[in-house]
């Protein structure tokens, strides 16, 4: 069998080493679009933070990794594919053949339309090299502006602030992490970024960058604006499936795959960023641009490639994030779902925050702030869908109590009750 793999983030490279070790006989190919060795992109905060060197984002450390399992390691841009023929182009104008191919493409940063968006200066913080790039442009008491206050951009906030730069988030939604966090989350992490120096603008959009005696005019929509001397673009990420345009691969916001990441054409998978696939509690086929999805997707959509039928059960939407020392994390359906109900504990001064949200008598999502002790079992509640009976009123009324109900309903501990 010949095994192609067309990414080289986690998905794939669990992928390549899940293929090479079920079916040892097969021949396995990762082709990967960037001149680096496999890295992850999470990493690549604690890179601009100076916490860990370039080696430290590689998804693998050992001497010959790749070679040792057998894995063809392939520097370069896959431009399509063809079920039919059963090949991938490249960019160098080689083709190569697959039995079955896996597409774990990744996400591609998307920077928003606007005049001055191409100039000098006006970076992502999606690669190594942006990563480099921004190293390079910054130093202590750099004017920076960081377009985006979402999951990545909180992310790459922590990094910025860490290199001691004078900087502005700017977030044209109401409230910060507005696809994470609610008001009242988002508005608390707000605060706790103003109490640490971090000048944060919501309900703010960036209309035009001018270049100007080698500094950078931002203008805002509305008519203010500042000098600084980079920009950071923190503003979202697509599914990179571009190249698949004409394949006959059905995609909607990503490539659409089942409950074994099998597309509608034979013998090709998808998996991670780009894989729109089944949600664990509606079903829905949704994407879940996340690292814990995107490996159990490798894994599972290798095991199917090479014939051992294997169930993917769904995936969950979780985030777990720190901002300047603030943990937060969201879980799940944690803006409520149709008919459930929600209950909130807020500890405003404290910066503390805990809502959980039920269909019937099931936790279906969550939000924590200031709380870190839990969360594991918030998420193990959510995963197992487990029915808490008597114990969801107790925590509609204290939802601190989650531990006990946890304990309860699934280990047999009774408290006294």
């Amino acid at each position: 069998m010949e095994y192609v793999v067309v990414g080289t983030g986690p998905a794939g490279v669990i992928a390549a080493e899940t293929l090479a070790r079920t079916d040892p006989s097969g021949s396995v190919r990762l082709i990967g679009g960037e001149p680096e060795a496999p890295y992850s992109r999470m990493a690549i905060p604690y890179l601009l933070a100076d916490n860990i060197a370039e080696e430290g984002t590689h998804l693998r450390h050992g001497k010959d990794h790749y070679k040792a399992l057998g894995i063809d390691l392939v520097h370069g841009q896959v431009t399509s594919v063809s079920p039919e023929h059963k090949a991938v182009a490249l960019d160098d104008g080689g083709k190569v053949t697959f039995d079955p191919v896996l597409i774990p493409t990744r996400s591609q940063a998307a920077r928003p339309p606007g005049p001055g968006m191409d100039l000098d200066g006006v970076e992502n913080c999606w690669t190594l090299e942006d990563a480099r790039k921004i190293a390079a442009a910054t130093k202590k008491g750099s004017r920076v502006i960081l377009m985006g206050a979402g999951f990545i951009g909180c992310i790459v906030l922590e990094a910025l602030a860490s290199r001691g730069v004078e900087l502005t988030v700017v977030e044209m939604e109401d409230r910060m992490l507005p696809r994470m966090m609610d008001h009242a989350g988002g508005d608390m992490i707000k605060r706790w970024c103003e109490g640490k120096g971090v000048t944060v603008l919501t309900s703010t959009q960036v209309s035009g960058i001018e270049a100007s005696n080698g500094a950078l005019n931002v203008s805002f929509a509305g008519g203010d604006g500042m000098e600084v001397d980079v920009v950071v673009c923190a503003t979202g990420v697509k599914p990179n499936i571009d190249f698949l345009h004409g394949s006959g691969i059905d995609c909607e916001f990503g490539v659409l795959v089942d409950h074994h990441l099998a597309t509608n054409k034979d013998g090709i998978y998808a998996a991670g960023d780009v894989a729109q696939g089944p949600e664990l509690l509606t079903g829905a086929r949704e994407i879940h641009a996340i690292q814990p999805t995107a490996s159990e997707h490798g894994r599972i959509a290798a095991l199917n490639m090479a014939g051992q039928k294997t169930r993917y059960g769904g995936s969950l939407s979780m985030n777990v994030l720190n901002t300047l020392g603030l943990i937060s994390s969201s879980f799940g359906q944690w803006d409520g779902a149709d008919g459930g109900e929600e209950v909130q504990a807020v500890d405003v001064d404290g910066f503390k925050y805990l809502k959980l949200s039920f269909k019937d008598d099931v936790i279906v999502g969550a939000l924590a702030l200031g709380l870190t002790q839990h969360v594991g079992v918030i998420r193990g509640l959510i995963q197992t869908k487990t029915p808490l009976g008597h114990w969801k009123d107790r925590l509609m009324q204290d939802p601190h109590r989650v531990m006990e109900a946890y304990l309860v309903r699934t280990q047999g501990s009774s408290f006294g009750y």
